[in-house]
Order: C-alpha cells, then sequence, then structure tokens
C-alpha cells in the first residue's frame, strides 16, 4: 500500500528507529511499511496517523493495488474500479 510515511517522518526529523519507538514497532517494520512491503495493521496504521496528527486516509493510500486484486478475481477488481468511478 502506498503511503506518506517516510515524508511525513522526515518533515519531523525522526529517524525509522524513533518512529518505531513511539508507535511500539521496529525500524525494519517502519521500514517494511514504507518500501511497501507490509501493509500495518488498522491499529498500527492509526497510531502512525495519530502521530502525525492526521487521519489514516492522509497517510494511507486506499486505491485498488495489485496483491488485493490477487486476492480476488481481476474482473471483481475491475467491476469495483467501474463502480467507484461512476460514483
Amino acid at each position: 500500500m502506498k503511503n506518506r510515511v517516510k515524508e511525513l517522518r522526515e518533515k519531523e526529523n525522526l529517524t525509522q528507529k524513533k518512529l518505531g519507538e513511539k508507535v511500539h514497532v521496529s525500524r525494519q517494520a517502519i521500514n517494511a511499511i514504507e518500501t511497501g512491503k507490509y501493509d500495518p495493521s488498522l491499529w498500527l496504521a492509526y497510531d502512525i496517523a495519530q502521530l502525525f496528527h492526521m487521519t489514516i486516509e492522509e497517510v494511507f493510500i486506499f486505491k485498488e493495488s495489485e496483491r488485493k486484486c490477487n486476492l480476488y478475481s481481476l474482473d471483481y477488481c475491475n467491476l469495483r474500479h467501474n463502480i467507484y468511478s461512476f460514483i
């Protein structure tokens, strides 16, 4: 999942280690979130967003991802995309 964690962390002059300490995860977890290799739990996403005084939606970009589409059929993802484009 794409996100703004690195941008926001750097703006606040936080290292990955310091951000991890503030939200009770490892530096490696923060790195994996920033690079899109790991999608945080809802609670972790909430804690990160709150730390930056933002909503989860402002920090994490919830668009259809290839990984998410692999969980469903491609037709389902295309249908969802068409419905949301229509709304």
